[in-house]
């Protein structure tokens, strides 16, 4: 009962991390609203800070990914915590431009990287079968956190102001994150287990349809994807630009829906409980996409996501009515919680769980880096035309031209693979 039961406990504690950094992170855009309000900044200098945080904590999800293979993401997640909480209280000492590009652009991005990746990657290691549906779990904290925090962030904001809130959020974020990392182990192989609970015999034999698609299976792979190796396949490359394109936008609504919700004439609560919307659909979205496809496969899911999401884009350029507005923010998030579930379980199909860490944080340094220009496109073209539409047309665009990208890849094969599978195999048959 041990066995599979600890996988669940490394899920359960990725859900906390996420739906505390996540939220935190999408309650920007009501922390965005307050400091328009305060200090008169343009919508695109100040919307530049979060898309120099977006950049990087993409780059330092690298990083992260890395450290979390070598070392487990104990003290990842933990360090992270630290950077993190501290950005956030000090974002209640801004006075000036140039403290929200320092604090949330870079402090923030340093603690930030080490959530997703660290995470996500871990999660990947601890199952194989059940791999959609445990990510799909795992990631639905981001989406409930996006639910829940951005109206809490407006209620304390009410009641206390947005410094207070910022000091607020920052010493959560502290405790949960630190308090957590004690619970998370680098995968099932360090406490003596197997992905998914299984015994060694069916850790070798019993694989998922999205398992099947890959080039190794995803039970019991040997080392042989090393990052030199995988950076010069075809789909590594397929898949991180099908991603980009797809992130390019991803941030647009969660940075300026509030501001533009209230340019609608909704109140500010009102307004936040838009993001909620989005927190809502993106939790139906992760547990639904992730565990179809584990049935159906990666491809064909995140395909269909990126269908959603363009549509959902599209929506937004002509939405006028709240009732029409909530449900499109509710597909975006259904869309964009299945996209982002399963970045991280289609490269541990394609590539194994070895390396995980790695070459998650290496495709999302590439590939989510480019979220970092959405903010600031759509905060630009608002102040050159006064409207977001021409903004979201382009992230219809991009998302059709992902799906096209994703269409073109297919899991690498890699020779000798199967014999160094194998070879493992009757090494531990010996």
């Amino acid at each position: 009962m041990a066995r599979p039961f600890y996988g669940w406990v490394v899920v359960a504690g990725a859900f906390l991390v996420l739906f505390v950094a996540y939220g935190t992170q999408y309650a920007f855009g009501v922390f965005f609203a307050a400091l328009l309000d305060e200090f008169g900044w343009t919508r695109a200098s100040l919307a530049g800070a979060f898309s120099f945080y977006a950049f990087a904590y993409c780059m330092f999800g690298f990083l992260a990914g890395r450290v979390t293979d070598r070392c487990g993401p104990r003290v990842v997640i933990a360090t992270g915590g630290v950077f993190l909480g501290a950005a956030l209280t000090g974002m209640a000492l801004v006075t000036h431009l140039w403290q929200p590009y320092v604090l949330y652009g870079l402090v923030a991005a340093i603690g930030m990287g080490s959530a997703y990746v660290p995470c996500n990657a871990t999660v990947v290691k601890w199952f194989a079968r059940r791999r959609g549906l445990a990510i799909g779990l795992a990631s639905s904290g981001a989406s409930v956190g996006t639910f829940a925090l951005p109206p809490l962030a407006q209620l304390l904001i009410s009641a206390v102001g947005w410094r207070w809130a910022y000091v607020v959020f920052g010493a959560g974020v502290l405790i949960v994150l630190n308090a957590v990392a004690t619970f998370m182990r680098r995968d099932p192989e360090a406490l003596g287990l197997h992905p998914d609970g299984d015994s060694p015999s069916d850790a070798g034999s019993r694989t998922s349809l999205a398992g099947r698609e890959a080039a190794i299976p995803p039970s019991g792979e040997p080392d042989a994807w090393p990052l030199a190796r995988v950076a010069r396949t075809p789909a590594f490359w397929l898949l991180g630009s099908a991603f980009s394109a797809t992130w390019i936008p991803v941030f647009i609504p969660l940075v300026h829906r509030v501001r533009w919700s209230r340019d609608l004439g909704f109140s500010p609560l009102v307004a936040a409980s838009v993001i909620s919307a989005t927190g809502v659909g993106a939790v139906v979205g992760r547990l639904v996409m992730g565990a179809l496809s584990d049935r159906i496969g990666r491809r064909t899911v995140v395909a269909t996501a990126m269908a959603l999401q363009a549509i959902a884009f599209a929506a937004f350029a002509v939405v006028v009515g709240l009732t029409a507005l909530y449900a499109i923010a509710f597909l975006f998030g259904y869309s964009y919680g299945a996209i982002s579930t399963l970045f991280t379980a289609i490269i541990g199909d394609f590539f194994g769980r070895a390396q995980a860490g790695t070459l998650v944080g290496v495709l999302f340094a590439i590939a989510g880096s480019m979220a970092a220009w959405g903010p600031l496109l759509a905060g630009a073209l608002y102040d050159a035309t006064g409207t977001y539409r021409p903004a979201f047309a382009l992230a219809a665009l991009l998302n059709v031209l992902a799906i096209g990208l994703l269409l073109l890849c297919r899991p690498p094969r890699m020779a000798g693979a199967a014999a160094a599978l194998g070879q493992a195999a009757s090494a531990r048959g010996r």
